[in-house]
């Protein structure tokens, strides 16, 4: 083998970025001069067969930027030289490429996907392709080894098996209405904290979100990386025969508890496993064993689905969240790029307590994307199931990410089409509270209900309670309740699991809020 080489995530079948320059790097000998070519692609000044830059090589890595081809199109040939050796890559496709970043609901493979078995069968038309970032969660010689076996794939029964579902439906439906390939780079792994997303430095900058280094730091004091390695065999062998009894008691128990499943299994679970440089739940760890092995790939932005391996943490969550975006933003080079975020559904585990802490990260990435630039949100409050951490329903999922990015990115859809209600103000009227929303001036639709439920109110003191919602012209609701005279404060839908029955005449859900932090 050579010593040219580019960066894994460039290969056949590659999509990349219509209207942006597009980055490609890699390793060689220092001092060769690269060369890469675009063939048959028109450069950003419109001459044909012009798509082309050099650099020189220089401790070993090599960078350059071609021109953007301002037209989608396709198939090209992208051809890297260095004077010595030659690597061309075919069937390269001009098109729209997004992120699809988070833990395990954006992960959940499409043949795990309710409909991914009828899906499979049609989706070599779906003119998507994807290229799945490997997940490696320790650097040594065997990461280069198997990130060499990866690559762009074309959609097809057997390709597309372990495809991120949301990020295949979301790029199906982007695809058909656009007309044009999109690419899709998934770059996730369950059960992650958007902290493992996020470089340290940027983290220890900040007095909260260092938390999050100390623990890892805690965890590693005055212990050797032997010790550690032993520590991770043992948690290996507990685990390689608990999780089989743990499948095992909920095949012939789907409803049962997880208290009578750990009972089952003959102990508690020990999950996750110790913290440490293999850990794939260590803070920055993920940012620099994947997200770094595909910065900066061109793309127009990015989808994010994670939040749930945070909820011990509510109110830490915004700060967390809009660090991830500034940094990943920053790293692709472009402060204004769109990131479009899934609102977390609902959710309870059965026998669990409402601690209403996924109603803080509720909250925390509806102000994200209220005040932060660019920002996009999939609202999902209807797309939970009771139990079940992993709805298996993606496709209202993806589409409603796509909604969100043909209004803000592409401009082809209203506001009133891309959201749901969404809570804009609220103020006291004849002994009840009036809740404006804003994208609700066609009124609302009850699903599945006779009257209005989720609403609270409260005033200056007392607890909130239950609200009569009374629906009223221009997209406001009037709630009152027997003892709150004085109402003052309104909250909808403030609970981890429960019923959605309120949506827009879009078929969009109102979104959960309180009117006061």
């Amino acid at each position: 083998m050579g010593a040219l080489k580019a960066a894994a995530v460039f290969s056949e079948h590659m999509v990349l970025q219509m209207g942006k320059p597009i980055n490609i790097w890699g390793h060689d000998y220092s001092g060769r001069t690269v060369r890469a070519e675009l063939c048959g692609a028109a450069s950003g000044n419109g001459a044909m067969n012009g798509n082309c830059a050099e650099c020189v090589c220089r401790d070993n890595e090599w960078r350059l930027v071609l021109p953007p081809v301002n037209v989608y199109g396709g198939p090209y040939e992208l051809k890297i030289s260095d004077g010595e050796e030659t690597i061309i890559f075919g069937d390269v496709m001009i098109g729209e490429v997004w992120i699809a970043g988070g833990q395990s609901n954006m992960e959940l493979e499409l043949q795990s996907e309710v409909h991914g078995s009828e899906e499979l069968k049609k989706c070599a038309s779906s003119n998507v392709r994807f290229y799945y970032t490997k997940k490696n969660p320790y650097i040594d010689e065997f990461f280069y080894i198997d990130e060499r076996n990866g690559g762009w794939a074309c959609a097809s029964e057997e390709a597309s098996r372990c495809w991120s579902a949301v990020g295949y439906y979301f790029g199906k439906k982007l695809a058909a209405d656009l007309d044009v390939t999109v690419g899709i780079i998934g770059c996730n792994w369950g059960g992650t904290s958007a902290s493992n997303w996020v470089d340290r430095e940027t983290l220890s900058k900040d007095a909260d979100l260092k938390s999050y280094v100390d623990e890892y730091d805690k965890a590693m004091e005055g212990k050797s990386f032997e010790e550690y390695l032993e520590e991770l065999r043992d948690y290996r062998e507990w685990e390689a025969e608990w999780n089989p009894k743990i499948n095992e008691f909920y095949s012939k128990n789907p409803e049962g508890s997880w208290d009578d499943a750990q009972a089952y299994a003959g102990s508690l679970s020990r999950y996750p496993e110790p913290l440490g440089p293999k850990s794939p739940f260590r803070a920055g760890g993920l940012y620099e064993t994947m997200l770094k092995r595909i910065y900066p790939y061109g793309a127009k932005g990015f989808i994010y689905y994670q939040g749930e391996s945070d909820d011990h943490k509510p109110e830490m969550y915004e700060k967390l969240l809009k660090a991830l975006i500034q940094r990943w933003r920053t790293d692709w080079g472009d402060p204004k790029m769109p990131f479009i975020m899934v609102q977390l559904p609902m959710f309870l585990n059965r026998g669990d307590i409402d601690r209403k802490n996924w109603c803080l990260i509720r909250e925390a990435q509806m102000n994200t994307h209220l005040t932060v630039a660019n920002t996009g949100i999939a609202v999902i409050l209807d797309c939970g199931e009771y139990g079940n951490i992993h709805p298996v329903d993606k496709i209202p999922v993806g589409e409603r990410l796509e909604l969100q990015a043909l209004y803000h990115v592409y401009k082809r859809i209203s506001d009133g089409e891309a959201y749901g209600p969404v809570y804009r103000d609220c103020y006291p009227e004849n002994g009840g509270l009036i809740v404006e929303f804003d994208y609700a001036e066609n009124g609302f639709v009850l699903k599945n209900a006779e009257t209005i439920e989720g609403f609270e109110i409260k005033g200056d003191e007392g607890e909130f309670v239950p609200a009569a919602a009374e629906i009223l012209e221009g997209g406001r609701i009037r709630l009152t309740a027997d003892g709150v005279s004085v109402p003052r404060y309104a909250r909808f839908k403030w609970e981890n699991y429960g019923d959605v029955t309120l949506f827009g005449k879009n078929g969009l859900p109102a979104a959960p809020f309180r009117s006061q932090r």
